[in-house]
């Protein structure tokens, strides 16, 4: 394929953070919101540069010259990659300093340095230095004794330049010292003020404790303090095949990331040259991976703080999510799902309906097994809890946990060490593949001999993010698809060879084929003069082999609409090209994450979710899982989800052919969130729920 016809992947994810960084500047937001999509622009961009920088960076060392589908080597793709994220970071501390910190100011929330403080404020800052800050801090000398010590990863510095006035050499009058401000310490710290007082003061605690360092130097005059912060190569490089355990390699590559190579260094504005070109010398960093900003570094940081209760009123509220109407007031989980397939919509309907699944099977004295994977969890998960209980009561439990999961990998070690010990059988993953299928299965022993319940799903089954991303699960009690997942189970716990699955594909053999059939399908049909429609929502599209039938499906006639969150590569509305293809972006309130697949199919109307995008490593290199909705109940559930989201018009980006995104132009048009539209849809059938099992009370208590 021509490179043309393909935009670099890279470029594409920075381009998707500009999108997130439009919602920081959109006066539209509450200030707080606005803080917080700051920063989740910020912890996106330290994440991009520990893996994907990094990675071509580590092509770069080893003399890798491959050209990218879009025709960069990559040393090219560097030197544009590092000019965008030069840029970007720019913007958003322009976001901070002239859009968000003078509407805080304006809502009487102030940010001060340690010179603007009155005297109490003065005091309280030398008490909170020597009380809360001093014993936990250690400065650390730099000289012949007392070599450049290992930086830490994403860790806030301050570099300080000492005199000594007693030297006899006059160059060793000047030396250089750093000072690590631990995470124990809270990043910003809340000034005390009046009881009658509305406003609100703000300190960095780096700012509370740079005027006090010279407690740290006595006898040594501080001449200048200076923050900074290294990134590094985050990437975890483990040879599996040559690994006796894979859990201990594992362990070891986690404590092996905070070393990696140094890959950006970001300095203040204010550091004096002398003191960057130390730096850079220590951590040789080259010129183009030096960051000079404007203002206190990591805005990240900015996540916690925006949380805080103070600010309630300067953020929407929270969303709660609501218990699907067909489970609510439910005494029995496995009645309601043996009657028909159930689909669950997160976070708008409760992810809580899937705990309560794994906890009824847990506790079921008719439950014999149950089996399920584990890609991200929460750091106090219920799920895992239940499963724990579950091997106590007896049952045969099984649990796939996905160690090489990146930067969940500590966490994940953690519960698969509990669940063995609990007397779960746990696998952890498989050799050059990651398990990031969706799926659990419940044997259970009932009148009419074995039944398996199945819940198949898109996103993680971690209670935390379900309530931040929209995903979407099924489950059944079809015969057919408890075939499936019993097989997909025994292959990836046992020695079986790939099945003929009855109902659900399995990456990486069969799942990128049956993409291709579906898109040839509507091909052939609109060869035969019928109609020919795709409908695909997911997070990435970056697969060259997809993009190409996709392609091709257009120069035949076939009506695509595509829902891209993120990474796109392929280019839609191109002459003769990509004409019939629109791609939209949603950046909103929740993260989007569900994968749909629709495909008209002369009207049947075959919908698949899935645990995959788009993505040659999804399609090759993963276990994934694309299973059908059957119950047209269901499929016109997600049609209507579908239909909603292309018809937002608040939230939207659509791109163009040069692979930029405009807004869509709202004159004339209905003002459609697709986002608040299911908040709303899920609470007012929640209501309705809830108001007729008041009225069956009312009745049943005549």
């Amino acid at each position: 394929m021509k490179s043309s016809l393909l935009i670099n992947r890279e470029i594409s994810w920075l381009d998707f953070n500009y999108r997130v960084l439009e919602e920081a500047y959109d006066k539209g937001n509450l200030v707080m919101d606005r803080l917080k999509f700051l920063a989740i622009t910020a912890s996106n961009l330290d994440e991009f540069f520990m893996v994907r920088v990094a990675g071509i960076m580590d092509q770069i060392n080893v003399g890798y010259n491959k050209k990218t589908v879009d025709g960069l080597t990559p040393t090219e793709q560097l030197t544009i990659l590092n000019g965008i994220t030069q840029e970007m970071m720019a913007k958003q501390y322009t976001c901070l300093s002239k859009s968000i910190i003078p509407e805080l100011n304006q809502n009487n929330i102030f940010f001060l340095s340690y010179n603007e403080l009155d005297e109490e404020g003065k005091d309280f800052a030398l008490h909170y230095f020597r009380h809360e800050c001093y014993p936990v801090l250690t400065p650390q000398a730099i000289d012949n004794s007392r070599p450049f010590p290992l930086v830490k990863n994403n860790q806030v510095y301050l570099c300080i330049m000492l005199h000594d006035t007693e030297a006899k050499v006059k160059d060793e009058k000047d030396f250089l010292a750093i000072l690590e401000i631990p995470k124990v310490l809270d990043r910003i710290i809340a000034l005390p003020r009046a009881e009658d007082s509305k406003i609100l003061n703000y300190i960095f605690v780096e700012d509370l404790i740079s005027p006090f360092v010279n407690e740290l130097f006595t006898g040594y005059d501080v001449k200048q303090v200076s923050e900074f912060r290294i990134t590094r190569n985050g990437d975890l490089a483990i040879d599996e095949d040559e690994a006796e355990d894979l859990l201990i390699e594992i362990e070891k590559s986690i404590q092996q990331r905070k070393w990696g190579a140094s890959i950006k260094l970001e300095v203040t504005k204010d550091m004096s040259k002398k003191m960057k070109k130390w730096l850079m010398n220590e951590l040789e960093i080259a010129e183009s991976e030096l960051y000079e900003l404007k203002g206190n570094l990591d805005l990240s940081c900015f996540m916690k703080f925006q949380s805080r209760s103070e600010f309630s009123e300067l953020r929407e509220p929270r969303y709660t999510p609501m218990i699907s109407n067909e489970f609510y007031g439910a005494t029995d989980i496995f009645e309601v799902i043996r009657k028909k397939d159930r689909l669950l919509h997160h976070p708008y309907q409760s992810f809580q309906t899937v705990v309560d699944f794994v906890k009824a099977a847990s506790i079921d004295p008719d439950v014999l097994a149950i089996k399920q994977t584990l890609y991200r969890v929460s750091g106090d998960s219920p799920i895992i809890e239940a499963l724990i209980q579950a091997a106590q009561y007896g049952k045969q439990v099984t649990v796939l946990v996905e160690l090489k999961a990146r930067f969940d990998e500590a966490n994940n070690i953690v519960w698969a060490k509990k669940l063995e010990q609990a007397g779960c059988h746990v696998i952890y993953g498989l050799v050059g593949l990651k398990i990031h299928c969706k799926m659990i299965l419940v044997v259970r022993k009932e009148s009419d001999g074995i039944r398996r319940y199945v819940h198949l799903g898109t996103g993680n089954y971690n209670d935390v993010t379900a309530g931040l991303y929209t995903d979407m699960g099924m489950f059944t009690a079809k015969e057919s698809y408890g075939s499936d997942v019993s097989t997909l189970f025994n292959l990836l716990s046992g020695y079986s060879h790939y099945a003929l699955w009855k109902k659900i594909e399995v990456a990486p053999k069969t799942l990128r084929n049956a993409f291709y059939i579906a898109i040839d399908r509507e091909i052939e049909n609109i060869k035969m003069g019928e109609k020919g429609k795709i409908i695909a929502k997911m997070n990435s599209l970056v697969d060259e082999g997809i993009i190409n039938k996709l392609y091709e499906a257009s120069q035949a006639g076939v009506e695509i609409k595509l829902i891209v969150r993120g990474m796109c590569s392929l280019k839609p509305g191109l002459p003769g090209i990509s004409e019939q293809i629109t791609v939209h972006s949603i950046v909103g309130t929740f993260l989007e994450h569900s994968r749909i697949y629709y495909f008209y199919n002369q009207g049947k109307e075959d919908i698949f979710l899935s645990s995959a995008d788009w993505m040659e490593r999804n399609l090759n290199r993963r276990i994934e899982t694309l299973f059908p909705v059957e119950e047209e109940s269901l499929k016109k559930e997600i049609k209507h989800i579908l239909d909603i989201t292309l018809k937002d018009t608040v939230k939207t980006r659509l791109m163009t052919e040069t692979g930029s995104y405009i807004r869509i132009d709202k004159r004339g048009k209905e003002l459609i969130s697709c986002q608040d539209y299911f908040c709303n849809e899920a609470e007012q059938e929640f209501e309705q729920a809830r108001n007729q099992a008041v009225l069956l009370q009312n009745i049943e208590g005549e």
